[in-house]
């Protein structure tokens, strides 16, 4: 497995064609499945380990991220990766931050990163750094798949769209979204669960129960109802817990058309996301 900090290093004809994992490491099971995924199609394996800072409010955790390269190459050093890219920031931004953060807020979003009022009203500018860091990756890498986690799902959403409305600089790019890893307990797998507290870890199981909760309502506005109640019972501050269709992230009425429910809240200063397709017997 070849540790890469030079950009210029991934033109290597070892790395031609192929699959990519974007990470901000803290690496955990989670992560393992997507590399796994992407080793099933025969190509080498890129993983990508950076801190984005354009993707970080002000008054966000980016300072205490959990950074962890010994811990994150001894878990993909047996999945068989090619090579695992560790960029400097300069190496992504050679403008400099402040520059790098204006070109983030003049970027053309697609309206899934915009108008649902998930992500982009809770963390304002946040889809923008991803979009703004997964391009220049994907520039970089030059890979013909990209593997993404469902858990965040807004996110995925807008790569999905990004990649599918620039066809001249994403040529032959596949997106490929891979389902949500779990606890054996249901808690979604994420770099920030090692945040909670040893008594908060029940209560953070509250976003899976409403997520499985919200199946037994047969109307939308139900299902909201019964995902906040649980969210409240635990003592989560709910940021929204909301069914939308699953392709736009838009409000719908009713479940005719595929449905997501998605939920944020809030656990001391942890803060969780969790979603799940809908499935409800009608």
């Amino acid at each position: 497995m070849r540790l890469i900090e030079d950009p210029s290093e991934l033109a290597s004809p070892a790395f031609h064609a192929c699959g990519f994992v974007p990470t901000m490491g803290a690496l955990h099971e989670g992560h393992a499945s997507l590399v796994k995924r992407a080793a099933e199609a025969g190509r080498p394996v890129i993983v990508s380990i950076f801190v984005n800072p354009t993707q970080f409010g002000p008054n966000e955790d980016y300072g205490r991220y959990p950074r962890t390269l010994d811990a994150d190459c001894a878990l993909l050093e047996p999945l068989g990766v090619a090579g695992v890219f560790v960029p400097a920031v300069e190496a992504i931004y050679p403008e400099g931050l402040d520059a790098s953060r204006a070109v983030a807020a003049s970027l053309a979003l697609p309206e899934v990163a915009t108008q649902p009022g998930l992500e982009d009203s809770c963390r304002p500018g946040h889809l923008a750094g991803v979009a703004l860091v997964v391009g220049r990756l994907f520039d970089l890498v030059g890979a013909s798949a990209a593997y993404f986690g469902e858990k965040d799902y807004q996110q995925l959403r807008l790569i999905e769209d990004m990649v599918a409305t620039d066809p001249a600089r994403f040529a032959g790019l596949r997106v490929v979204a891979c389902p949500t890893i779990r606890e054996r307990d249901g808690l979604a797998m994420s770099s920030r669960n090692r945040y909670l507290k040893a008594d908060e870890r029940d209560a953070a199981l509250a976003l899976a129960r409403a997520l499985q909760i919200a199946h037994s309502a047969q109307r939308v506005a139900t299902a909201e109802r019964l995902m906040r109640e649980t969210l409240d019972a635990h003592g989560l501050e709910t940021e929204y817990a909301v069914i939308r269709d699953a392709r736009t992230l838009r409000p719908v009425g009713g479940f005719e058309l595929p449905t997501r429910a998605l939920i944020a809240a809030r656990l001391g200063a942890t803060r969780l996301i969790d979603n799940a397709a809908m499935t409800v017997w009608r």
